[in-house]
């Protein structure tokens, strides 16, 4: 039959095959027992003058024998509708197996220091880049006032503030009681479970109140932020918005940010005075003090310089937590799987951002003498 697909050895010089009949995906079977046969062989050339049918699997198996010997043997006579396809399947897979032999552990180190250097910069300058278009935008607001968008920024300040009431001032509630319990059992130890009381009240008031509170809004609604940038950004609605004539950090991100600002200080505010309220509930049960005593205390212990303390970072954690959600949603690409990884780099660089900043105030408050 001549569409069935054949390959012989030239009598003359056995290095030179002859293939015939149709060498296409119809005969796929019997073009592997073929090809196998001949596999492993030194293959001078390869005439292809009576072949009647190719495709590209025909095509790449004549290629794969063409390459199986210690030099590239030729594919001769093929039709000329056929040339095209030979060529294009001769450029493919031409680059060698990349060689993954051993690394030196030093080296590789400095690799990665390398990479995360260059990553650190890349993040520091978009930050910077991001607060100046922020600031930009937000002067631009100052000298129009009538272009602020009141009614998206009450929206996001419903959203970030009065629906993270509950959860906020929970959890803040259970960190209060669980350090009041703690200090408690250990203090007992001294005779000293008054001394909780002074523990609690400005390890709440100066630290861990805001701190905590700033890392749930973190992992809250600066993830959200990025969700919803980097969708829109993956849908181009972002350069709608610019085709428009409209600026979409004034747009999109002014308000966000400005709602942050607003509503962490007051979630900060409830989340302190939940803890404090859980601390002296567990001091009460677990420790035998009553209400009267521990707030007679709690108004010994603390001072408005404390509560100023806590409330004065509020504001600057939610800017940071702002702009690094809205700059890892603008570097979002087409894909869900960015969408994915920029959201959670928001959420790690934002509590990052939080902690350190933290510490810094710790160290200037301590400088002024706060």
């Amino acid at each position: 039959m001549l569409n069935v697909p054949v390959l012989t050895a030239n009598e003359d010089d056995p290095r030179v095959l002859a293939a015939g009949g149709a060498w296409n995906v119809a005969n796929v079977e019997v073009l592997e027992r073929v090809c196998a046969r001949a596999a492993g062989a030194d293959i001078g050339a390869i005439d292809l003058s009576r072949v009647t049918a190719l495709d590209t699997v025909g095509a790449w198996l004549l290629e794969r024998l063409a390459r199986g010997g210690t030099t590239r043997a030729a594919l001769t006579g093929a039709d000329g509708a056929y040339g095209d396809l030979l060529d294009e399947v001769r450029g493919l897979n031409r680059s060698e197996p990349t060689d993954h032999g051993s690394v030196n552990p030093l080296l590789e180190k400095l690799d990665q220091l390398g990479r995360g250097s260059r990553r650190l910069v890349t993040d520091s300058a978009g930050f910077l880049h991001m607060l100046g278009a922020f600031s930009a935008a937000l002067f631009g607001v100052v000298k129009h006032p009538r272009s602020f968008r009141l009614t998206s920024t009450v929206y996001q300040l419903g959203r970030v503030g009065w629906q993270a009431v509950p959860i906020m001032a929970l959890i803040t509630f259970l960190i209060g009681a669980i350090i009041a319990q703690q200090g408690i059992f250990h203090f007992r130890r001294f005779g000293a479970e008054s001394y909780v009381v002074d523990m609690v009240g400005i390890l709440v008031l100066r630290e861990i109140g805001v701190l905590i509170v700033a890392i749930m809004v973190a992992g809250r609604s600066g993830s959200a932020y990025t969700a919803e940038i980097g969708a829109m950004k993956m849908r181009e609605e972002i350069d709608a918005l610019s085709t428009m004539g409209l600026d979409p950090i004034a747009v999109l991100i002014l308000p966000r940010v400005l709602a942050l600002v607003v509503a962490l200080p007051v979630l900060a505010f409830i989340g302190s005075l939940a803890a404090l309220y859980g601390g002296g509930l567990i001091a009460w049960l677990y420790g035998g003090m009553s209400p009267a005593i521990f707030i007679a205390r709690l108004h010994e212990a603390v001072s408005v310089t404390h509560f100023e303390v806590g409330i004065i970072k509020a504001p600057f954690m939610a800017l940071v937590i702002g702009l690094v959600a809205a700059m890892e949603g603008l570097s979002v690409k087409g894909s869900a799987e960015s969408l994915g990884q920029q959201t959670t780099a928001s959420v790690v660089k934002s509590i990052f951002l939080v902690i350190v900043l933290d510490g810094l105030f710790a160290v200037f408050f301590a400088s002024i003498g706060m």
